[in-house]
């Protein structure tokens, strides 16, 4: 006789993805360091919430998909739809405070959402391309909370580029890593790709005054480190992603004194 056991809490409403907090920290401490209102911090719980809702959201679609309907699936669809609900709230909240125009990252933002959420439909959410899109995509709580505190449309999406310049350097980067140190194969450049890309995007969009220059230095910073890093012995992984949070606040800290100076 089988004896059912009810799906885990934690596997279906909390995300696997450590390097995911990190990358949803980053916009909103970014946006707050630079222009906080009581609306920021109301995008910036939103934003966390958001990263919640996506694994019992994934859990539940991807169940649907393949026409199945588990434990976990009922749980799953409990756990997202009171999330996405909070969510719901929370932006109206932020909307009454700050204004509509909060909205336009956003909504820029929503077909890059919207890959990541395709893939993971389809349980391929761990490839590049959907990591990428889906923290690209993040990024842009960094300009609808500096909008929220009345920040310049400009300066606003100048700090939504420099944190997408960030993840597009660390993403390829932390998995040719994870690849090196298990000892399989691995392509380097596309590595070097991904800091090149940055650091070119970054100084783009200091070169039109929306990026502060400190921002894409410490892009610059950021690449130098990992192109250099990439040809040393890969560190065991709780060290990389130490790393990864140590770079990726020292990105934030000098964009934010970057966009705070006269």
């Amino acid at each position: 006789m089988t004896v059912a056991v009810p799906p885990r809490m934690r596997t279906v409403a909390l995300p696997a993805e450590h390097g995911g907090w990190s990358l949803t920290l980053e916009p909103v401490l970014l946006g707050l360091l630079v222009a906080p209102s009581a609306g920021g911090w109301l995008l910036g719980a939103a934003a966390f919430l958001g990263f919640l809702a996506r694994t019992p959201l994934k859990l539940a679609l991807v169940d649907r998909w393949r026409r199945r309907r588990l434990d976990r699936t009922i749980l799953a669809e409990r756990i997202a739809a009171v999330e996405i609900a909070a969510l719901i709230a929370v932006f109206a909240a932020a909307t009454m405070l700050s204004g509509a125009e909060l909205w336009l990252p956003l909504a820029l933002a929503a077909p890059f959402v919207g890959v990541e959420l395709w893939y993971d439909v389809r349980s391929r959410g761990r490839r590049l391309i959907p990591e990428l899109a889906g923290s690209v995509g993040m990024g842009a709580f960094a300009a609808a909370i500096a909008l929220a505190g009345g920040e310049a449309r400009l300066v606003a999406f100048g700090l939504w580029a420099v944190v997408a310049a960030r993840a597009v350097a660390a993403m390829p980067f932390v998995r040719v890593q994870l690849q090196r140190a298990k000892a399989r194969p691995h392509a380097r450049w596309h590595s070097d790709l991904a800091q090149v890309a940055a650091v070119a995007g970054a100084w783009a969009a200091a070169g039109v005054g929306a990026a502060p220059v400190a921002g894409a230095i410490a892009v610059t910073v950021l690449a130098t480190f990992h192109a250099v890093a990439a040809r040393l012995a890969p560190p065991p992984t709780p060290i990389l992603g130490g790393q990864q949070v140590a770079l990726g606040l020292g990105v934030v800290v000098a964009a934010a004194l970057g966009a705070r100076m006269p």
